[in-house]
């Protein structure tokens, strides 16, 4: 069977300020780049983009923080204000470093609940977005209608991963694709069966585009994959598919083993 090459295509935009409409703003973008999508295309967008057009930004100098974020803030070395916006942005605090709280809300984990100061203005910090799996299922019907296409959309991430070096892109959110792809009881080269493999479509993905669109001053908030082979679906993704819980987690569970 003869595989096709995947194309990835960086889709440039403009700086936005306040609210906008996402999907107008993709398809205008689209347009400014000479890009028509296809069937079977994927949409890569960054969560801090969609955050901005939701207005999802934070003067953190405005926040008052509570007598609980002044003890995370003394216990973890942070701001206190910082401290009080990663207590209503978390479901979890799982722990934390000097500097780092580490954090789960709608099954993400991630350090100080994901808020970000780049590419924010000083003094403000980005959030993540507000219901991502909505968002991106919005989208998803939004280019079924107007191009009359079926595509796969991803909101990307940067993330550390551990003892690692350097971030990559994950998927906080998906529609339109099956985010896993099942390889248990599949053979390996030798014949073996495998036994727990499930791969990770949507964080892939997401890794290949984030690396095209770069995380200072590339202004490439997404980017259009083709060719991928994924499997398009028209169910609604439920955020916790692509999550275990934490006690299945091997870094989780092996950091809280001490030797």
């Amino acid at each position: 069977m003869d595989i096709m090459p995947l194309s990835v295509f960086p889709i440039k935009s403009s700086l936005k300020t306040g609210t906008f409409d996402l999907f107008e703003s993709l398809k205008s973008d689209l347009d400014n780049n000479g890009i028509k999508p296809q069937n079977e295309d994927v949409i890569i967008i960054s969560s801090k983009y969609v955050a901005n057009s939701q207005g999802r930004i934070i003067e953190y100098d405005k926040v008052s923080p509570s007598l609980e974020a002044k003890a995370i803030a003394s216990r973890f070395g942070i701001k206190p204000k910082i401290a009080e916006i990663v207590l209503r942005e978390s479901d979890i605090i799982l722990g934390g470093i000097p500097g780092f709280v580490i954090t789960s809300s709608d099954y993400i984990m991630a350090p100080n609940a994901g808020i970000d100061k780049s590419n924010a203005k000083k003094g403000s910090v980005i959030l993540y977005p507000h219901d991502p799996y909505v968002i991106s299922e919005q989208l998803r019907r939004k280019f079924l209608l107007t191009y009359q296409i079926h595509v796969g959309i991803i909101l990307v991430d940067s993330r550390l991963m551990p003892a690692r070096s350097g971030t990559v892109g994950v998927a906080i959110a998906c529609a339109g694709i099956e985010p896993l792809s099942d390889l248990r009881g599949k053979k390996d080269l030798y014949g073996n069966p495998l036994r727990v493999t499930l791969q990770a479509v949507a964080d892939n993905l997401a890794s290949i585009a984030n690396l095209k669109m770069g995380e200072g001053t590339e202004a490439i908030p997404s980017a259009l994959i083709r060719d991928s082979d994924i499997r398009l679906t028209d169910r609604q993704i439920q955020e916790n598919e692509m999550a275990i819980s934490y006690d299945q987690c091997v870094y989780v569970r092996g950091l809280g083993t001490r030797i």
